[in-house]
């Protein structure tokens, strides 16, 4: 019989860093664990009410084989003997059956609950700010969205039901054995322990080889993510680094594989000793069972024996199970605890209780004594005032890590400002409806986005009910149309992973497109034409020039013919605005702004007057 719970990770102990990170169990935490389940109480019963039939059904067999021996065979009844097979037969399909109703019902438990998680962790993820995303690691993220959740289905399927399934097992053979005869039953619950004992010993020596063998493991699939990737590679062959990187993995590999013999041998050797510990008990009740039958006159029967043996062989895997309950146990209110860490993580920005949504929008933007920090001790915007009226547009110019980025999200509260008021058609955005207030503004950011999809759907993702029309117009505007009708496929051509298949170019002004089809009141670029190669900029910025005369505007650039056309100009500086005006106001005041034009916009003057 194998042992029960020795998966490929033995899974029976606790790491030393489980230990340390032991879970603390409240009371508060377990009726939040079981609130998951109060809908599906009504199936939960059911399931509990079919483990205890299958259970008592599965006993069954052990049970008619002593009366097969006793009153069929040795009692010389063929009639009986068809009978009691037969009842054998058909309580084994039952148990089965019942089984099978089982499981599906678990199942359907568990995958529901899992469900509902997921919905409202994807739910509250969503509403997370920007500020979560970029604070904590993406991959972390999406282990708790899957991996973590995903436990949270075995608990129900496995963790849950083998406790209680297991309980009644044992609860009913001991019940049966106790009716035969109270002997021999005590005689083979003091036995267990000669299986159990093996069993944990050998599986602690499992359990260290696979853990082993796991990180080997690891370690491999984290050289083949760095070598295997596309700037992996490129990096390996830049700097002609395959040999050692062979070398690196191959070391790997030879690691991995020793230890896989040695786990391999060790589950052989542990086989060994586990069949000679099953045959023991046996042996043992038949020689107890022959005693008292020879010795005493008992009225013990060669059936009885027999069931007590079958039964005995029933309890060795309920009983081991249940000795690892506590290590399942732990795991599991760890699990369970990760997630509702995620879950607990306060939602920064959200509509109010009672949210403004204006009739109409016009665009104007004020700030008024703006402050904002990321974190307490580092401010990164300090007193910031401004008022862009409805339908002009401003620039936004500074040295690197100025804070003009942010300055921008605050806008559409991507972050809320820590400090003073952000004005949206005269109103705090934080009084504004969040969707409607995110639904009039448009973003264009120096790193576009683009979903492995066709063009269109991309376009699409602005407004899912714009024409072929609107489409095409927008792309005019855009810049991009005449690229798009020259692929063979149109708007259905695939732009790959992240646009991958696109120049940065062209993904910009399919961006520029699809924010021109959401028709927003504001527009932001956001460094729009910057790290990309002239003739792409200069098609992007044939784009933005007509636009930023039709609605209200904030350009972040660098390009001086950009912020030439901005009817404001402001100069922000350690996260303050240092200078404000028109271009030939602030030229030659010997400013920041002087400072910038001779080397940033300078260039790109020089550059613009070259093409």
């Amino acid at each position: 019989m194998p042992p029960m719970g020795m998966g490929r990770m033995g899974g029976n102990y606790l790491s030393e860093e489980e230990k340390k990170n032991r879970p603390k169990v409240t009371r508060e935490l377990l009726l939040r664990i079981f609130s998951y389940l109060k809908p599906y109480w009504k199936q939960m019963l059911l399931v509990l009410l079919l483990i205890l039939v299958s259970s008592v059904f599965g006993i069954l067999p052990s049970i008619l084989t002593g009366k097969i021996i006793d009153v069929g065979l040795i009692g010389r009844n063929l009639r009986m003997l068809v009978i009691l097979i037969l009842a054998s037969l058909l309580v084994t399909f039952l148990s089965n059956l019942i089984g099978v109703a089982e499981s599906y019902l678990n199942t359907w438990i568990a995958q529901h609950i899992t469900l509902d998680m997921r919905n409202s962790m994807f739910r509250h993820l969503q509403k997370m700010s920007q500020r979560f995303f970029t604070s904590n690691n993406q991959g972390d993220i999406i282990t708790r969205m899957t991996s973590d959740i995903d436990g949270v289905r075995q608990i129900v399927t496995n963790t849950l039901t083998s406790i209680i399934s297991n309980v009644i097992t044992l609860i009913v053979a001991i019940v049966a054995m106790y009716q035969k005869n109270w002997i021999l039953a005590t005689a083979a619950i003091l036995i267990v322990p000669l299986f159990v004992i093996p069993t944990r010993s050998a599986g602690k020596q499992r359990w260290s080889l696979a853990k082993e063998s796991q990180e080997a493991n690891d370690e491999i699939n984290g050289i083949l993510n760095e070598t295997l990737s596309v700037s992996g590679q490129l990096l390996v062959k830049l700097f002609g680094k395959e040999e050692r990187e062979y070398r690196r993995y191959s070391a790997a590999n030879e690691r991995m594989i020793r230890l896989n013999i040695k786990e391999s041998m060790a589950g052989r050797w542990f086989r060994v000793v586990l069949s000679t510990f099953t045959s023991i008990g046996p042996m043992l009740l038949y020689l107890l069972g022959g005693i008292l039958m020879m010795k005493f006159d008992s009225s013990v029967t060669v059936g009885d024996i027999t069931v007590l043996v079958a039964l005995l062989s029933r309890i060795y895997g309920p009983v081991n199970s249940l000795l690892n309950v506590q290590v399942e146990w732990i795991r599991s209110m760890a699990l369970f605890t990760r997630l509702f860490e995620y879950f607990d993580m306060p939602v920064e920005v959200e509509s109010p209780k009672d949210p403004v949504i204006p009739r109409r929008s016009i665009g104007s933007v004020a700030f008024r004594h703006v402050s904002f920090s990321y974190e307490p001790e580092r401010e990164i915007l300090h007193d910031v005032n401004f008022y862009l009226p409805a339908g002009r547009s401003v620039a936004i110019v500074g040295p690197s890590g100025s804070g003009k980025s942010t300055l921008v999200n605050l806008i559409p509260r991507l972050y809320d400002a820590t400090g003073g008021e952000v004005l949206y058609d005269g109103t705090d955005v934080r009084k504004l409806e969040l969707s409607w207030l995110r639904s009039k503004i448009g973003v264009v950011s120096q790193e576009t986005y683009l979903f492995n999809g066709t063009i269109r759907e991309n376009l699409l993702y602005a407004r899912e009910d714009a024409t072929e029309e609107e489409l095409i117009e927008a792309c005019k505007k855009a810049n991009i149309y005449d690229f798009i009708e020259a692929q063979e496929h149109g708007f259905d051509t695939i732009v790959g992973n992240r646009g991958l298949k696109l120049s940065g170019g062209e993904k910009q002004r399919i961006s520029i497109a699809r924010v021109l089809l959401k028709n927003p009141t504001l527009l932001i670029f956001d460094e729009a034409t910057s790290a990309l190669d002239s003739i792409s900029e200069r098609k992007i910025q044939d784009a933005i020039d007509p636009l930023i005369k039709t609605r209200s505007s904030i350009l972040i650039a660098h390009r001086l013919s950009t912020i030439l056309a901005a009817d404001e100009i402001l100069v922000l500086k350690d996260g303050c605005i240092v200078e404000k005006g028109r271009h030939e106001d602030l030229v030659g005041s010997g400013g920041v702004y002087t400072e910038l034009y001779h080397t940033q916009f300078g260039r790109a003057l020089e550059r613009e007057a070259g093409e």
